[in-house]
């Protein structure tokens, strides 16, 4: 454990997370083995769906919030679950928490057999935000307490819609921690803030996790009206919605092999040191990450370091030393524009051409991850030139606040370096 997450304030974090959802686990699986299974027809429909679910996915991509979103749609759909073919269930809250769990457990079986990682964290939070939404809807529901309250009409499907947005706020809440925490194996510098973690997952669920709420509210009422042979048609669509997902998923990070092989091009045509490129995008990334830039922000910035000095294949002379900093301001903008140019056909989006072309600009007229680009780019150079060091390398980066370099992200790089033992960025 201390190995994967670090030594921190946050491990403790990370195992009260898999310890809540462990002891959750048992108190669940204890009580269905005492009392025995209800309606055990929904719930084989239902854990089957999950461990269907869990079976399909291939893995958490980069970028991809919920690798298993028919499991995810499928759990909230058995949590939500009042009524089959008209007549009230009895399963409450523990027995869902039950099924979900051993489904997930049956589904790993098979993933571990083929050398597949089961992804613990992921198991307990899900196993915790279905227990949530479970625990808010079937005792309100079996009660008739939820009818009292919103009436049986048509402001009644505002309850479940109610425990469908808690729950997505209890998730990324716990995304955002578990982020966070692994955040903290990335080493020093990569800490984010939790807050920006917390706004960046709670935006996500715009996306898949819209989906995911609505396939599982609209399962639970199509059992209720039809019986338990609605999953089999509704979840349908959401299964083809992964597939789609996971091709969008596949060309992105085609995109992004495509932009690291681009940026060696300067290294092996002898324009920037060896291995310029990579240190500054895991820089920039890092000081992006200490100025609160998280999900989407965060991935056009580290693209853009990336391919910072691609336009510097124009010129007919390699820069010594690859520093493009020691250059006229006109020579330093013609070589962003043209890269910016470069960038643009790669597919890698406007927002990435962007920052590669205002990267010689004067930073009040920059963007924030050109700013963050331009420093980090000036402190590998001064690092590489032999300056006398990192310290010497801020000292005149401090020194250029006034056209060059804004303060706040020379401050954010420094912090970054001192995490690191202020570890010169050219060594290695």
């Amino acid at each position: 454990m201390r190995a994967r997450y670090g030594i921190g304030p946050l491990a403790p974090v990370v195992l009260a997370v898999r310890g809540a959802a462990l002891l959750l686990a048992l108190v669940a699986l204890a009580r269905t083995a005492v009392q025995g299974l209800a309606e055990p027809g929904l719930a084989l429909v239902f854990g089957l769906l999950v461990a269907a679910g869990e079976l399909t996915r291939r893995g958490a991509a980069a970028g991809e919030r919920e690798p298993a979103p028919l499991a995810a749609a499928g759990a909230l759909a058995y949590a939500l679950l009042g009524d089959s073919a008209g007549r009230p269930t009895t399963h409450g809250a523990l027995q869902v928490i039950a099924v979900v769990v051993v489904a997930q457990a049956l589904a790993a079986v098979p993933r571990g057999a083929c050398g597949r990682r089961t992804d613990a964290d992921r198991a307990a939070r899900r196993t915790l935000t279905v227990g949530f939404a479970a625990v808010c809807f079937q005792p309100l529901y079996a009660s008739g307490q939820a009818e009292r309250w919103f009436g049986d009409g048509p402001w009644f499907p505002l309850f479940p819609l109610t425990v469908l947005a808690l729950t997505a706020l209890c998730d990324a809440v716990l995304a955002a921690l578990l982020a966070r925490s692994a955040a903290r194996a990335g080493g020093p510098g990569a800490l984010p803030p939790y807050a920006s973690l917390l706004v960046d997952e709670v935006r996500a669920l715009a996306g898949t996790g819209v989906a995911i709420g609505a396939t599982g509210a609209v399962t639970a009422l199509g059992v209720a009206v039809a019986g338990p042979w609605a999953p089999a048609v509704l979840c349908g669509p959401l299964l083809l919605t992964q597939v789609s997902a996971r091709r969008y998923t596949a060309v992105r990070t085609t995109c992004g092999q495509t932009m690291a092989s681009l940026a060696r091009a300067t290294e092996i045509a002898g324009y920037t040191p060896p291995g310029h490129a990579r240190r500054v995008a895991a820089l920039a990334t890092a000081v992006g990450r200490e100025l609160g830039l998280t999900g989407p922000r965060l991935t056009v910035l580290e693209h853009a370091a990336l391919m910072h000095d691609i336009g510097q294949l124009s010129r007919l002379d390699p820069v010594a030393g690859g520093a493009t900093t020691r250059l006229p301001a006109a020579e330093q903008r013609r070589i962003a524009l043209l890269g910016g140019a470069v960038v643009r056909r790669t597919g890698a989006g406007p927002e990435v051409a962007a920052v590669v072309e205002r990267q010689a600009d004067p930073y009040r007229e920059q963007p924030l991850a050109a700013r963050i680009v331009r420093t980090v780019n000036a402190y590998d150079d001064l690092c590489g030139e032999s300056v006398g060091g990192p310290l010497r390398a801020l000292e005149q980066l401090r020194l250029g606040t006034g056209h060059d370099h804004q303060p706040q992200v020379v401050e954010a790089l420094g912090r970054v370096l001192a995490r690191g033992g202020l570890t010169p960025a050219g060594a290695g």
